[in-house]
């Protein structure tokens, strides 16, 4: 099985204001250390080296940090975008990478999180059925919303879903980490605009190969001015990766 992660870092992360206009958000401090830092060394310990990251947004801040990745123990493949290709579209972009990868981490660059993706791995790979699977966790609010049934078979996915009421019971969403079988590829155009969302779980929904792996680690999506002060409060003092479940 081999383990190979994309980890998204290419957007301007506007809604975080001026701390993003000379930053790329995966730059932002944390305990330390840029967010992305935390990701990689993550996935260093858990033995999964060979990285890709996608760049756009001043992405000399992050070649310069890490360069090939030696140091944390990783080896590193950059690809620039001239513009912006949506989350799909980066991964197609990357296709010429991954000749012989047949499993995909795809993580997205601004979420700090410390779940096993050994075990995402293993559970996307075992299951024949599925062309993707997407770590979900139960949120009331939130941008998505996941329905799966017994088997973790993701039976309705809505993104950008209309604004319900303000105590909404939570409900599983998506936490915007992947494990996406390499025959998923051939669905997305190359060099279009493709998000995975909005253009792709749709499809698999309907096909019934997109499956759902509930949280059991910590996670912060830090999209927000008071999303980073949160991350940044919950690891105060702690190694990020042994902070306590629950924050998502």
């Amino acid at each position: 099985m081999a383990s190979v992660a994309m980890i998204l870092c290419a957007g301007y992360g506007t809604r975080l204001g001026a701390m993003t206009r000379d930053t790329p958000k995966p730059m932002l401090e944390i305990a330390g250390a840029p967010l992305l830092e935390h990701t990689v060394r993550h996935l260093a310990r858990l033995g999964i080296s060979d990285l890709i990251i996608n760049l756009h947004h001043r992405p000399e801040a992050i070649t310069s940090h890490f360069g090939d990745g030696a140091r944390l123990g990783v080896s590193i493949s950059y690809l620039l975008e001239e513009s912006l290709l949506g989350t799909a579209g980066a991964v197609k972009n990357a296709a010429h990478l991954l000749d012989d990868v047949d499993h995909l981490l795809v993580l997205y660059g601004d979420v700090l999180c410390s779940e096993d993706y050994r075990d995402l791995l293993a559970a996307h790979t075992q299951n024949e059925r599925a062309s993707c699977t997407l770590v979900v966790h139960q949120r009331s609010g939130s941008n998505s919303v996941v329905e799966m049934d017994a088997e973790h078979r993701i039976v309705h996915f809505q993104e950008r879903p209309p604004a319900g009421p303000a105590n909404a019971a939570p409900c599983w969403v998506n936490s915007g980490l992947y494990c996406c079988s390499r025959r998923l590829l051939d669905r997305v155009p190359r060099g279009a605009v493709v998000d995975f969302p909005r253009d792709i779980f749709p499809g698999l929904v309907a096909e019934g190969a997109l499956y759902g792996f509930p949280l059991r680690g910590y996670r912060c999506a830090v999209d927000s001015p008071e999303r980073l002060a949160q991350a940044r409060a919950d690891l105060v003092g702690r190694d990020p990766f042994a902070a306590p479940r629950g924050k998502s």
